[in-house]
């Protein structure tokens, strides 16, 4: 066991009441080990603890703690975790973080398959990393959802596609997870000739046997950058083969909503632009569970860009701008932008698809743009005022591109401000088109809470 030391006590928390200090370790709570987070977690709700903490010479003491139920201790660990992540034991086929270029900073090599990181922040495991104990820890915690990487269910075809002689063995711990009940989210990563056809039909008819407990699966099109020397031989789809995958989910789909009362499955957006097909419409997708594989991303971000303009008073002012976003999704933003002015003529916009040069241009997506393929297809551009660019651009939580370039040197280059605007939002994007965050000369914006603020359940 690693686990990692207190690092800090927030003031007023119960753990600061109770006397616990910084550099302790906890390794039990009312006699249960900890492990990590997730055992951290759980075992914290209750109203009365009994903390084991270990100091730094080894010996150990018990503090009694007094909170309200479910309230948080006020603990932060040295790392989030309480442990290290674990990296993934897998050599998939279509790994993307194999098609990075040498040279950019060690994190961004780093492969995780943590089902802590996919209880905690939605990331997808394909259950190889998994020992005994902790698939029971999983069903006895009942830790769920959980986002699964499942590519298919036929176990051959996946200890080939995952070159991990484990990876045949995950279908049967999904499986298992079922006859629990812990939901599991879906990720099917298709790959030309590899594991569509009918081996697509196969792990669909499988999964959905695992249904409710399966709640959604994505189908989304492998990525293929210009960084694939050595490696499995791997293309993107043609349009031909693009629509030959839709049609097949989407049969499947029809089926499923007789037999269960839902499509169960759907393709991402990526699939019907390299189709070349129009998006279905909301409806089609239901709860819109796999918006982050970009299933119905683009639909959504089009209506509420339609319902914000409802309300847009056609006298709003604005300086010009202009946005920049990738490939896939520039046609769409050219559509709302010209609802914005057509809408309020005095706000005028452009839209910049910027081609990625960096990964190559298979790779149309906003958020592997890089600072330097902005600046350099920008930098002769007529910009306006300013730029709107998709937050999914920057390292969540930082104003850094992919490769290291920060806003400010875009900002200076380009010689106008660039303000990153929430990437899946068509409420955000239509008010950053009409200048809701400038303030214009003459005129000083209202408190915020005097706005009516668009939302999403509205």
């Amino acid at each position: 066991m690693s686990l990692t030391a207190i690092r800090e006590v927030a003031p007023h928390s119960p753990a600061r009441r109770a006397g616990v200090r910084v550099g302790e370790i906890l390794t039990h709570v009312n006699g249960k080990q900890i492990v990590d987070v997730l055992d951290y977690k759980f075992y914290t709700y209750d109203p009365i603890l009994m903390l084991t903490l270990r100091e730094a010479d080894g010996s150990s003491r018990t503090v009694r703690v007094r909170k309200m139920e479910g309230e948080d201790l006020g603990l932060e660990f040295e790392t989030y975790l309480m442990d290290r992540a674990r990296s993934c034991a897998n050599g998939c086929i279509f790994c993307f973080v194999d098609q990075m270029p040498p040279g950019m900073r060690e994190t961004l090599y780093f492969k995780d398959d943590d089902a802590r990181l996919s209880f905690l922040m939605g990331n997808y495991l394909t259950l190889t990393n998994l020992s005994p104990r902790e698939v029971q820890r999983i069903i006895d915690l009942r830790i769920s959802p959980i986002n699964v990487s499942v590519h298919t269910t036929d176990p051959e075809l996946r200890v080939e596609m995952l070159k991990n002689k484990r990876a045949g063995q995950s279908i049967e711990i999904m499986r298992r997870f079922a006859q629990h009940n812990i939901t599991m989210n879906c990720q099917i990563v298709s790959c030309p000739g590899v594991n569509d056809g009918p081996a697509l039909d196969r792990t669909l008819r499988d999964l959905s046997e695992m249904y409710p407990s399966v709640n959604s699966v994505a189908i989304v099109p492998v990525g293929v950058t210009k960084y694939r020397e050595g490696l499995y031989p791997l293309r993107p789809y043609t349009r031909e083969e693009a629509g030959a995958v839709i049609d097949q989910v989407e049969r499947f789909g029809d089926r499923s909503v007789e037999e269960r009362g839902t499509a169960l499955a759907w393709c991402s957006d990526e699939f019907y632009l390299l189709a070349g097909r129009p998006l279905p419409e909301k409806g089609y997708y239901e709860d819109m569970t796999q918006l982050e594989n970009g299933v119905g991303m683009l639909r959504l971000l089009m209506n509420q860009a339609e319902l914000a303009l409802e309300d847009a008073d056609p006298e709003q002012e604005a300086p010009p701008y202009c946005v920049a976003t990738g490939v896939s999704a520039a046609p769409f933003i050219q559509k709302i932008a010209e609802m914005a002015q057509a809408k309020c003529p005095k706000v005028k916009g452009r839209v910049y698809p910027i081609k990625n040069k960096f990964f190559g241009e298979t790779i149309t997506v906003s958020g592997l743009i890089t600072g330097r393929d902005l600046m350099d297809q920008l930098k002769d551009q007529e910009l306006g005022e300013r730029v709107l660019i998709p937050s999914n651009m920057l390292r969540s939580g930082e104003n850094v591109f992919l490769d290291d370039v920060t806003l400010e040197e875009v900002e200076q280059t380009l010689g106008v401000p660039v303000t990153p605007v929430e990437a899946d939002s068509g409420f955000d994007l239509v008010d950053a088109m009409l200048g809701m965050d400038v303030e214009l000369p003459g005129y000083t914006l209202p408190p915020q809470d005097e706005y009516y603020r668009y939302n999403p359940g509205n």
